[in-house]
């Protein structure tokens, strides 16, 4: 597969993300709840967050408006983080925002799953606090909050 055919591949990943996203809407009862704003684009993100006994995230759904890659974003970020710890999703968190902010050669599709083929939007500044909105969300909600919440 040619590069061009594997950046449009991506590019339908992103857009069918964006139409039909996964995991969006609200939970009946959640232990996290979050909600961030992207100024710059007007994105408004909601998440909520329901974890299992040994703190592991066992249901997740986010509501909002945003931009496309805001909304792929998240739908990917959802899928990726279910069924993970705290500290996975630090990792994750952390390896996303390296991803599409510095410029390496790393393999990051074992850590992040799908959500590797956001990773053209380092080439477009402007794009990257829309796609790190969910993942600050996600980081909010159950490092920061969590950890918190243990003290």
């Amino acid at each position: 597969m040619s590069l061009s055919q594997l950046d449009n591949l991506y590019r339908q990943m992103i857009l069918e993300h964006a139409k039909r996203p996964h995991h969006h809407g609200k939970l009946t009862t959640a232990d996290k709840q979050i909600e961030l704003h992207n100024p710059t684009c007007g994105d408004v993100l909601e998440l909520e967050v329901k974890l299992d006994k040994e703190k592991r995230i066992e249901a997740i759904a986010f509501s909002g408006t945003g931009c496309t890659i805001s909304q792929a974003s998240a739908s990917l970020m959802t899928d990726e983080v279910l069924g993970k710890t705290p500290t996975e999703v630090a990792e994750m968190v952390e390896a996303f925002s390296e991803m599409i902010t510095q410029k390496t050669t790393k393999d990051y599709e074992a850590l992040l799953g799908d959500a590797v083929i956001l990773e053209g939007v380092a080439q477009f500044p402007a794009r990257i606090k829309c796609a790190t909105l969910a993942w600050k969300a996600i980081y909010q909600a159950v490092v920061e909050k969590g950890a918190k919440e243990d003290e």
